[in-house]
């Protein structure tokens, strides 16, 4: 009788002690259920890489405008335009057209003007031209090139876009690959500016150069 009463007794301590085991564990593991997916929130909401406008490599600093050019590929993908994480001209837009795709913003503001593309393979030019000529003082230009950048540029085209600080405009032919950031009335030439030349021995494409992108920070008012 003894012996059976003290198996009964470990049996029902071993029972116990089981169950207050198994009871411990489950309410261990539901907090770590709960807790847990607030822990990883908090580590990734602290860890998250801050976006920058125009997804340019580095933020810009206080009282400068950021932007991003692209100048079209071939005659296949069109070039884009971003400035202060707005997308001004793009494929996507369907905004974009062969030869010379340019915009306008007010250099103070960063108010976009105007925008419009002009074929130069066989377009008229003088609509170029006198979109050039009436470019608000104050104003940055943003220029990207597709396919044909260069066959319809005369002189006078030239000479304006040279006044915009570009250093490649008078040298712009055939197939050429431009991106550049100007403005009306810049005192010198523009940092802001990319060229390659249609070359058969070095095109990326058949008949044509690479893209290029160009991107920075411009301050504003910069005249």
């Amino acid at each position: 009788m003894r012996v059976s009463g003290l198996l009964r007794l470990l049996v029902l301590t071993f029972v116990l002690v089981t169950t207050l085991f198994f009871v411990r564990s489950y309410i261990s593991f539901n907090m770590q259920t709960v807790r847990l997916p607030r822990w990883m929130g908090l580590v990734t909401k602290e860890n998250q890489v801050a976006k920058t406008k125009c997804g340019l490599s580095k933020p810009c600093p206080a009282n400068f405008f950021a932007f991003k050019i692209s100048s079209g590929a071939a005659n296949v993908v069109g070039p884009s335009m971003c400035f202060e994480n707005h997308v001004i001209m793009s494929p996507v837009k369907n905004n974009v057209g062969r030869g010379l795709n340019i915009a306008l913003v007010n250099g103070t503001t960063g108010l976009v003007l105007r925008h419009n593309s002009f074929d130069m393979y066989s377009g008229d030019p003088k609509s170029l031209l006198q979109f050039l000529k009436e470019v608000p003082t104050g104003t940055l230009v943003l220029v990207a090139s597709y396919d044909d950048p260069g066959t319809k540029m005369n002189d006078d085209i030239r000479k304006l876009l040279s006044d915009l600080g570009s250093s490649y405009a008078k040298e712009l032919g055939f197939r050429d690959s431009w991106v550049f950031l100007g403005a009306q009335e810049l005192k010198s030439k523009s940092p802001f500016e990319e060229y390659l030349k249609n070359n058969p021995d070095t095109n990326k494409y058949e008949g044509w150069p690479e893209l290029l992108e160009l991107e920075g920070c411009v301050p504003k008012k910069v005249f």
